[in-house]
């Protein structure tokens, strides 16, 4: 048996699946983000391990469980845990869609003019080092305490083995790595001021990287420790589970975020346009990214203004004859990241008149979501990647009038899948089986049977181009008004 564990920003969820990748198990236990002040978000890590056990008392009460030979993790990227000599944590997670080190990003890039070259990425807010660079400016007691930084994962990883380590798909996304040659950079460390003694050790997603603590071990009720994998990012994992593992396999992720990712054979740098180049969670490997900071969020934004639960709205809209809206929705209620590297933009809604109500400005918000996906699509094709067959996963996926959308905006089809609302969770269970049997990649990693395939409108497509192309002008115009 084998637990994939999925720390999100909004929940932990953990399943259990056997040795033939059968679901036996799954829970999901929710946790609230803090935003302390204009920019900041952050969470207490002990939020995420008490939501674990929580998790494991649950799943103890299958009987499956107690065969359990291995353990992945997966989780939110980018999220700065600051550990002191003792293993205490000093303050709350700044989390990944934290905006507040912008002026950092800025003097990380004069400190180190070859950032880009190095990380293979832009010094965003949402980068782990540009945190740091904040936190010794801004909370230098904390600063000077700091033994280890761990990503939100690898903490779980240390509650649980007590060792620290980390996997190269998710530290490629600090800014603190040589992303070529899949190590620690010390230029890097050192313009932050920190060095390789408060990093962890790297590990590959699918090799081992620790295992269960003893005593962990005796409360669980097992006869033998599971092996621990390395793990992965969760948008690597969600690639895992979604069997993008060779390259040209593509994805894109509707979820609280959003992500457009295709796996390459080699390092493909492109930040000048914000495209995020990292290490994939399998050997010499690696993917490119484009990321947008709102997704379906901006759907359960909408809802809550409306007072009206997301499924009704986009229900209503499936039940009508569909349509592209003249309406226009930008979607940067977090700022943004593909292509603009802006963490002060804004979301707009232009062009509302009076006979616009409810529906059409759900239907905008599903287009204006597309239209930043199709910026993504653009960022991703000039810098070079070859892009196969793309799979449609997260929660968003579940609206096939917004998978239409999308298909028509991109021009091209998209791929649901049976299970894949499993995920990242789906794809650390895949790591725990490699790690734990050094199983083959492509018989375990393989792309779930294919649901449905969304395929363009073509009569919509020639309308979505020409608006995207109104998109893009509409944030240069209002860009200064930021």
């Amino acid at each position: 048996m084998y637990l994939g564990i999925d720390l999100g920003t909004s929940a932990l969820k953990v399943i259990l699946i056997d040795e033939d990748q059968n679901q036996l198990g799954e829970i999901s236990i929710p946790f609230e983000v803090s935003r302390p002040q204009p920019l900041w978000s952050e969470q207490d890590p002990d939020l995420w391990w008490k939501a674990l056990i929580k998790a494991i008392q649950f799943l103890k009460t299958k009987k499956s469980f107690y065969d359990l030979k291995g353990i992945g993790l997966s989780g939110q990227m980018h999220g700065a845990v600051l550990l002191d000599k003792n293993g205490k944590i000093l303050r709350p997670a700044i989390l990944w869609n934290d905006g507040r080190s912008g002026k950092e990003c800025e003097e990380l890039e004069e400190k180190e003019p070859d950032l880009k070259s190095i990380t293979g990425n832009l010094a965003m807010p949402g980068f782990t080092a540009p945190k740091l660079l904040w936190t010794l400016k801004n909370e230098p007691e904390i600063f000077n305490q700091i033994h280890k930084v761990l990503l939100p994962k690898d903490f779980l990883r240390y509650k649980l083995s007590g060792e620290m380590i980390s996997d190269r798909s998710d530290s490629a996304g600090t800014l603190w790595m040589d992303t070529a040659k899949r190590n620690w950079s010390d230029r890097m460390l050192s313009a932050t001021h920190l060095s390789r003694d408060q990093m962890p050790r790297l590990v590959e997603g699918s090799d081992e990287g620790g295992a269960l603590s003893p005593k962990l071990t005796r409360e669980w009720g097992l006869s033998s420790p599971p092996v621990i994998a390395g793990g992965a990012g969760d948008n690597a994992a969600g690639a895992v589970g979604i069997g993008a593992v060779q390259p040209g396999n593509a994805f894109l992720s509707l979820g609280t975020s959003g992500v457009f990712f295709v796996v390459n054979p080699k390092f493909l740098p492109s930040p000048e346009q914000g495209a995020h180049a990292f290490c994939h969670c399998i050997p010499d490997s690696w993917h490119q990214m484009g990321v947008i900071l709102s997704a379906s969020s901006c759907l359960s934004w909408l809802s809550g203004v409306l007072n009206q639960k997301e499924s009704e709205l986009t229900e209503k809209l499936e039940t009508l004859l569909f349509k592209p809206g003249n309406l226009t929705f930008l979607p940067y209620l977090s700022g943004e990241r593909t292509p603009h590297n802006n963490p002060n933009a804004k979301g707009v809604f232009l062009g509302l008149k009076h006979d616009h109500g409810p529906l059409e400005m759900t239907q905008a918000v599903l287009e204006g979501v597309a239209y930043a996906f199709g910026d993504c699509q653009k960022v991703l094709l000039d810098a070079g990647a070859e892009i196969g067959d793309v799979s449609l996963i997260g929660g968003g996926s579940r609206s096939r009038l917004w998978g239409r959308i999308l298909a028509s905006v991109l021009n091209r089809p998209l791929h649901r899948h049976q299970g894949s609302e499993l995920g990242p969770a789906l794809g650390a269970a895949r790591l725990a089986i490699l790690a734990t049997n050094q199983a083959d990649l492509t018989e375990n990693c393989s792309r779930p049977e294919i649901s449905e395939t969304l395929e363009p409108v073509q009569s919509h497509v020639p309308y979505y181009q020409a608006k995207q192309e109104q998109y893009r002008d509409l944030y240069q115009k209002l860009a200064d008004f930021f």
